[in-house]
């Protein structure tokens, strides 16, 4: 690795492989600092990439893009290293001074940290090691996703072990938005007078952005009192223009017979029912009602008023969004068990009808509602519909551009997930991808966001979500 040429404030970046299939091309990241590839995180790469998975596709990625940049270099060049290509980053434009580094981890298996050598967790965790014991005066930093590994690598003696953060925009969940602001007080008292002006059903507000610096597009403003609801439709240095919505108007809102019980539910209506808004993120607890006003409003769009042309709720499997299995049937019959929420949404819509599983069927067919899965969202033009992502939580940052980028003219896409329920093994409230659609998209004028974070299924799920 030519301890000798090297700059001594580089960093060595041992990347386990759980970081390649998050981020194919998280390499690319490190372009001032060396990053090493161990020859077990390539066997496991090879293994994933066969499989009939969504995460296959990104073992290959990573497979590509690792040959792109080594396709030319000889053994001898691999081992000592080969420099990283520079890509455009945001700031001022550096130059990349690091190297791609592929180290056989084998030769050093079970003898550096103790750890036996037949479990390839424990193979690259030596691999850091003995780079930490060769250079002692770099700092060697294993980043892996695996809370466990990083455990265990600090137990085996590592000094530096991290998450893959690249494509985390917070560090604190709590910082993330909540989609309104609650104004202290009278917000009248606090602005003082502005400029008003009715636009169509609606008045404009132009309020000195001096009085409201920090707001982004779409984003709803109430009053502690519940007098004054506005949401923000536009602004620039010098004024922010609000379109006052009254909070009487938003809790008369309503979506194929579901009212707002309360205020969060009322500005998820109003941007559910915007056609304008391309993309709505509901966060919140379970038994907020997220699933239900996400359909109810799918259904109003749909049918009643004709906006689009069918339903397409989706979510990803268990397994990450890996293979739905061998259940029998078409893909939409291998959906239902993972939609068993929508399908059950749908009776308590239709709960007073005669026979609710009758009306459900033939709501489903008159919406044209359709059952698909992650895995096959990729490579799709959807025009003209609203997608449901359910249980968006799970999906990591790169799965979730996935999907919104197959939304084409005329889609609206609704993503609903509880950052308090993530069931993937490498996911976490700061770097779940619905986190980190929530801060990237918040200044888009086409997304708005809303945390529901009132329980309203029962008294007991309240209880349960507040105590336990």
């Amino acid at each position: 690795m030519g301890k000798n040429d090297r700059d001594d404030d580089n960093k060595v970046y041992v990347l386990d492989t759980n970081v390649l299939l998050h981020e194919p091309l998280a390499y690319l990241s490190f372009q001032e600092h060396d990053v090493v590839i161990p020859m077990t995180v390539l066997e496991e790469l090879d293994h994933i990439k066969d499989r009939k998975s969504d995460v296959s596709r990104d073992a290959r990625v990573a497979i590509r893009g690792l040959d792109d940049i080594l396709k030319d270099a000889t053994p001898e060049q691999m081992l000592e290293g080969v420099r990283l290509p520079t890509i455009k980053l945001d700031g001022p434009h550096k130059p990349s001074s690091g190297k791609l580094i592929i180290v056989n981890d084998h030769l050093f298996a079970d003898s550096i940290s103790g750890l036996p050598g037949n479990e390839n967790d424990h193979r690259i965790i030596n691999c850091a090691v003995h780079l930490q014991n060769q250079y002692s005066d770099k700092r060697v930093v294993l980043v892996t996703k695996d809370i466990n590994m990083r455990l265990k690598a600090k137990g085996a003696g590592l000094k530096f072990v991290e998450d893959y953060r690249t494509d985390q925009l917070i560090d604190d969940i709590n910082l993330l938005t909540t989609g309104y602001i609650k104004i202290p007080g009278d917000f009248w008292q606090n602005v003082g007078e502005c400029q008003s002006q009715l636009q169509g059903h609606y008045t404009i507000h132009n309020v000195p952005k001096a009085q409201l610096p920090d707001v982004f597009a779409n984003e709803y403003l109430i009053d502690e009192g519940d007098q004054f609801a506005a949401r923000v439709v536009g602004y620039d240095n010098e004024h922010v223009q609000l379109r006052d919505l009254g909070v009487e108007r938003l809790m008369h809102r309503q979506a194929w017979g579901v009212k707002p019980k309360n205020i969060n539910q009322g500005m998820a209506l109003d941007a559910l029912l915007d056609p304008e808004i391309e993309l709505v993120l509901l966060t919140g607890p379970a038994g907020c009602g997220k699933t239900l006003l996400a359909l109810a409003c799918a259904l109003e769009m749909t049918i009643e008023k004709g906006v689009y042309d069918k339903v397409i709720v989706t979510r990803n499997t268990p397994e990450i969004a890996e293979s739905i299995g061998f259940l029998p049937g078409t893909e939409e019959e291998k959906m239902a068990p993972w939609l068993a929420a929508i399908t059950d949404t749908l009776e308590v819509l239709h709960k007073h009808d005669e026979s609710p599983i009758s009306s459900r069927n033939y709501i489903m067919e008159k919406a044209n509602i359709q059952f698909k899965s992650v895995n096959f969202m990729r490579g799709r033009s959807i025009q003209n519909a609203i997608v449901i992502l359910d249980e968006s939580q799970n999906l990591t940052a790169s799965q979730l551009k996935t999907i919104i980028t197959r939304c084409g003219e005329g889609t609206k896409l609704i993503c609903t997930g509880n950052l308090a329920q993530i069931d993937s093994n490498y996911l976490t409230p700061v770097t779940s991808g619905l986190t980190y659609i929530v801060e990237r998209f918040k200044d888009f004028e086409g997304s708005a966001t809303i945390n529901l974070n009132g329980v309203v299924r029962s008294r007991l799920a309240s209880f349960a979500e507040e105590n336990l």
